[in-house]
C-alpha cells in the first residue's frame, strides 16, 4: 500500500512509502488512518500553493510548475466523481476541492497532484470532474451554456472551453465532455446530458446534417442527424 507522509513544518516533500499491509486492521481504523493522511496531504498542498503565491480563492499555477515525479499514491477518482484515498471515500468536500485545484494531466496521459516541489500520480477512472449542473442563458443574442462541476468550477462552454461528444461502449452510450482547464475535462452527468439534448438542433456542418448544440458563438456536433433518427426509432 502506498501513502503520503503527513505534513511536517518546513518539509514540503510528499515521501512515498511502501508499507506492509496490515490485514488485521479493522475497517474503522482504516477510515481513521485514511482521513488523517488525507488531511496531512491537504495541509501540504495548501501550504505549498500558498508559498508559491497562489491568489486567495484562485487556482495555483500548476502548469508553470516542473517538479520531479515522486511516485504514485493510493488515490483514485471514480467514474461518478467520487474521490478515494487508501480505499476510503474522501467525504469532506473542502478536501476534494483543494486536491482538485492542483490536478494536472500531462502529455503522457496520466493525471497528477502537483506542488512546486513534487508531482505524484493518481488514478482517474474516466474524467477528473463531473458537470452536475447547467444553466442556459443568452448574451448578445447568442445562447451561453454555463456548467458547474462537482468540485465547484464554473465554466462557460465556448471556443476556449469546448464540448465534445463520444459514443462509447457496446451499447453506444453517448458521453459528453467539457473542457475545464489544461488537459482536464468534466464528464457531463446523465441528468445534465438530457438537458443538453433538449437544446439540440439540426445544422449543416461541412455538407452533412448534424444534431448539435450551441454555446458562446460556437456549435458543437453531437452526432449525425441520420444516426439520431435511427436511435429514435
Amino acid at each position: 500500500m502506498l501513502r503520503a507522509d503527513k505534513f511536517v513544518p518546513n518539509d514540503y516533500l510528499v515521501t512515498i512509502l511502501s508499507l506492509g499491509a496490515n490485514r488485521d486492521r479493522t475497517m474503522a481504523a482504516q477510515e481513521i488512518g485514511a482521513s488523517e493522511d488525507a488531511a496531512g496531504l491537504a495541509a501540504l498542498i495548501s501550504r505549498a500553493a500558498g508559498e508559491a503565491g497562489a491568489k486567495r480563492g484562485g487556482l495555483p499555477p500548476v502548469e508553470k510548475w516542473n517538479p520531479p515525479f515522486c511516485g504514485d499514491i493510493d488515490m483514485e477518482i471514480r467514474a461518478d466523481g467520487t474521490w478515494f484515498y487508501m480505499g476510503t471515500p474522501i467525504g469532506r468536500a473542502p478536501l476534494v476541492r483543494l486536491f482538485s485545484t492542483v490536478l494536472r494531466k500531462d502529455e503522457d496521459g496520466k493525471t497528477y497532484l502537483v506542488t512546486p516541489v513534487e508531482k505524484v500520480g493518481i488514478r482517474v477512472a474516466d474524467a477528473p470532474f463531473v458537470a452536475v449542473e447547467m444553466s442556459a442563458t443568452h448574451r448578445n443574442g447568442q445562447q451561453v451554456l454555463t456548467f458547474r462541476t462537482n468540485t465547484g468550477d464554473v465554466v462557460e462552454a465556448g471556443k476556449e472551453y469546448p464540448l465534445r461528444f463520444v459514443i462509447h461502449g457496446e451499447n453506444s452510450e453517448l458521453k459528453p465532455y467539457l473542457h475545464v482547464r489544461g488537459r482536464l475535462e468534466a464528464l457531463v452527468s446523465r441528468a445534465v446530458m438530457y438537458e443538453l439534448a433538449d437544446l439540440g438542433e439540426i445544422a449543416d456542418i461541412e455538407g452533412r446534417e448534424m444534431f448539435c448544440v450551441r454555446s458562446g458563438g460556437c456549435i458543437f456536433p453531437i452526432m449525425a442527424a441520420d444516426e439520431l433518427d435511427m436511435l429514435s426509432r
